[in-house]
């Protein structure tokens, strides 16, 4: 609170994210944070706590900061806490499952954005003029060849990492694509559930760092058991030393 004070008073103004890849221990513990739908209810009383505390300070609330990021690493490879995963996908996995968290935790996160963003807009917008979002991680992909595998792969790579949260957010449902391969473990919206998340944001920010390459891998399918990354279907490779490209690997 005097941060924010100290702050204004200078005219710097604040843009607070609600959520960083810091979930209180104690909800992951209780019910294993954001793979259950009680989160939901959790993260809307505790963004009212800080619209209601700090609203007078702050313009621009972003809710999620990055919730692709940070659910491939925390529910797929497990390398971001909570660390859930599941072999052969993730590292050093003791509980978690690869093949259906990540989008059991996405689900619950495009929900409890929405929930938030709701509660803003009808109780506190009016009063405090401001502005509420989310952040999504950024690569920008381009196919490896000028071929229509390599062309299909780029675009379902999209899908996979940019429409996964933001055609729910402007359509109300995942990509086509993602509901066809990974079937029964995507979550459905129920139709309440996808008006309340269509059009509940002000603003999309998009963190953008590098751009990769995109080579089909179509092949992995065939697996019987796949994970997020899997179901993707598709090889991320970068430049290296901006000459020929290298796979990138988790």
């Amino acid at each position: 609170d005097n941060k924010l004070s100290c702050l204004f008073k200078p005219g710097i103004e604040p843009h607070v994210t609600l959520h960083h890849s810091d979930l209180p221990q104690a909800l992951e513990d209780e019910y294993g944070g954001w793979v259950s739908r009680k989160i939901v209810k959790d993260f809307t009383a505790y963004a009212d706590v800080c619209f209601k505390n700090f609203g007078d300070r702050v313009l621009h609330w972003t809710t999620m900061n990055e919730p692709n990021v940070f659910i491939l690493g925390g529910y797929d490879l497990g390398f971001l806490p909570p660390q859930r995963c599941s072999a052969p996908f993730g590292v050093n996995c003791s509980r978690g499952n690869s093949s259906t968290e990540p989008y059991m935790a996405a689900h619950n996160i495009l929900l409890s954005h929405a929930s938030a963003a709701r509660l803003y807009k009808k109780v506190y917008k009016d009063m405090q003029h401001g502005y509420i979002g989310i952040n999504i991680y950024g690569f920008w992909f381009v196919p490896l060849t000028k071929t229509s595998e390599d062309e299909l792969a780029t675009q379902r790579a999209m899908d996979f990492y940019f429409g996964w949260f933001l055609n729910p957010l402007a359509f109300g449902d995942y990509p086509d694509v993602m509901k066809k391969i990974a079937g029964s473990r995507l979550p459905v919206f129920t139709s309440l559930e996808s008006r309340s998340v269509m059009g509940s944001f002000d603003f999309i920010g998009v963190n953008h760092y590098s751009t990769s390459y995109v080579k089909d891998y179509t092949s992995i399918l065939k697996m019987e058991i796949r994970d997020y990354t899997a179901d993707s279907a598709v090889l991320m490779l970068a430049l290296q030393n901006d000459t020929s490209p290298f796979e990138v690997k988790a």
